[in-house]
């Protein structure tokens, strides 16, 4: 049952950018070929190699014809989902009273096995401006199979579409892209186009400023560390250690800090860059307590980002030995599942890993070891999200305290307290800011397949600007992608993109977080509001209308 506020999101009304209000005279406009950097890339994508830059444009009125799209939500939920499905539908209706949409449920399984809802008026109301992907249900399976893709050209025939929108992060593009090539292999008439998704903020080059979703999640996220750091000012007795959703990236953690003021926030590429070890980070925050416990505050809240291990320079080769090793193509998964004591788990895979990697992962608790191990992702990845690295974190630093005040005379309370920050950002309900970003994606993507593209990326660019300001266009997804290794084989994807150590936005972030350490800066943003002012109800992430800060 809808809760009040629920029922009130669903009369919301998104804006669109003007270009939009007459959707019957615009056209996509080539503005140049782009540049594929990868000539391997020709071999692979023959048919989408080379497709110019489009951009939308006013032009003539033209005659319309009805038209049949399908969608999925591939990947994890990102808040906005339900309303690049009203954009979809809205536009199509706009365009043709008689145009249809369908749903594929459970993400592109659904398109495989032929699963599928019809999307109605009556369907759409009661998810207008709703969190979560419920509406028809995500998955993660990807299309990479030979009959894979013969059952996703069967059932696009079946279904006699125009189009397919693919509404995903980087892995789910990419497939978006290998369908497009595929589908023009066979030549069948289905246009692919895909959609911008993902929490994580690591689905971003210099034609998509921003994946929707962040900007909901992050502003969740804020709000539960704003209310923690007064926890933590209230009662001056706790330091929380707390870890942040998403993967690889540091974005959140950026985006969450320079909305909070913590005492401390770790960025994964700069732990990389820097070639600290866990010792090197266990020693930066017992520093920091020890400094604050001087003056007399013992207590403080340190951000960890979800991939950190991931950049710690030891784990960073463990774990691309266990990806490998551990793949479900791979025999030594099945082995592992089948021994029961840890150890003997442990010292199993331990015989095939380099002396290197062996000796970091004995440097781990055993807990941490047999995370590393058994929680995989479907294709065998280890999954970040479930290593406890703010219990680690925090196990190590009391060693190191430990170890220091037997040494000296200092009082240090340390009492520290291990939080997550994930799921609750995922599924919360979209900004405003998020809410008319993929309504007008879903606009966007219709137009793209009405004009015949295929195998593109719907981006909004000038998204930091006024919604009168944003500029439409259609980037060709071949132009995204290099080469990668993936369990010893190379494959073409789309690749993540990382917080940039030498971005105005980051240096900001270095000069001001000094001031945070041993200050009490804490901010406090509160929850994410939907009425008011509009500062803060149309308020846009801090890294996107501060990228150029210096």
């Amino acid at each position: 049952m809808p809760s009040t506020l629920q029922k009130i999101r669903m009369e919301y009304q998104p804006l669109l950018p003007p270009l939009l209000n007459d959707i019957h005279s615009l056209a996509l406009i080539p503005t140049g070929n782009l540049v594929v950097k990868d000539s391997a890339l020709a071999h692979l994508f023959p048919h989408t190699y080379q497709r110019p830059h489009l951009k939308v444009a006013k032009s003539q009125i033209q005659e319309q014809f009805p038209m049949r799209i399908g969608f999925v939500f591939s990947g994890g939920q990102a808040a906005g989902g339900h309303n690049i499905a009203s954009g979809l539908f809205d536009s199509l209706k706009k365009l043709h009273v008689d145009s249809q949409l369908f749903g594929f449920l459970g993400g592109p399984d659904g398109i495989v096995k032929n699963k599928y809802i019809e999307i109605n008026a009556e369907v759409l109301a009661s998810y207008r401006n709703q969190g979560g992907f419920n509406l028809i249900g995500a998955g993660r399976t990807k299309i990479e199979t030979s009959q894979q893709f013969l059952a996703a050209a069967q059932t696009v025939k079946d279904l006699k579409l125009d189009g397919l929108v693919i509404v995903g992060g980087d892995d789910s593009n990419t497939n978006a892209a290998l369908l497009a090539e595929y589908f023009l292999s066979q030549g069948m008439a289905t246009k692919v186009i895909g959609v911008p998704k993902t929490i994580d903020g690591d689905l971003k080059n210099e034609f998509i400023e921003l994946s929707f979703g962040f900007d909901s999640a992050t502003k969740t996220y804020s709000e539960f560390v704003g209310n923690i750091l007064v926890d933590a000012l209230s009662a001056e007795k706790y330091t929380f250690f707390i870890k942040l959703m998403g993967r690889t990236a540091s974005h959140i953690v950026l985006e969450v800090a320079l909305n909070t003021h913590p005492n401390l926030a770790l960025i994964g590429e700069e732990v990389e860059a820097q070639g600290w070890t866990l010792q090197d980070i266990t020693h930066i925050i017992a520093d920091l307590i020890i400094e604050r416990a001087k003056s007399g505050k013992n207590y403080g809240a340190i951000l960890i980002p979800e991939g950190l291990i991931e950049f710690i320079p030891e784990y960073k080769i463990l774990i691309k030995e266990l990806n490998t090793l551990l793949s479900t193509k791979q025999m030594y998964a099945e082995k592992i599942e089948s021994l029961i004591p840890n150890q003997e788990k442990i010292n199993y895979i331990k015989s095939f890993l380099s002396l290197k990697a062996q000796q970091s992962l004995q440097t781990l608790p055993e807990d941490i070891q047999m995370q590393l191990l058994l929680d995989r992702d479907p294709h065998g990845n280890v999954q970040v999200a479930k290593i406890d690295t703010e219990r680690l974190l925090i196990e190590t630093v009391r060693q190191e305290l430990t170890k220091r005040l037997a040494q000296h005379s200092s009082v240090v309370k340390f009492n520290p307290q291990p939080l997550f920050c994930g799921y609750e950002g995922r599924a919360c309900l979209p900004s405003n800011f998020d809410s008319q970003y993929c309504y007008t994606l879903g606009h966007l993507a219709t137009l793209l397949i009405q004009a015949g593209a295929t195998g593109y990326m719907a981006c909004i660019q000038k998204l930091n600007e006024p919604i009168e300001n944003w500029e439409l266009c259609g980037v060709p997804l071949v132009s995204m992608i290099h080469l990668e290794e993936r369990h010893g084989k190379t494959k073409p994807v789309i690749k993540k993109a990382l917080v940039e150590l030498t971005s105005p936005i980051f240096n900001y972030f270095k000069q001001e977080s000094v001031k945070w350490r041993l200050n009490d800066d804490y901010i406090n943003p509160g929850p994410m509001q939907f009425f008011g002012p509009e500062e803060i109800t149309h308020s846009k992430p801090f890294t996107l209308m501060n990228k150029n800060s210096r």
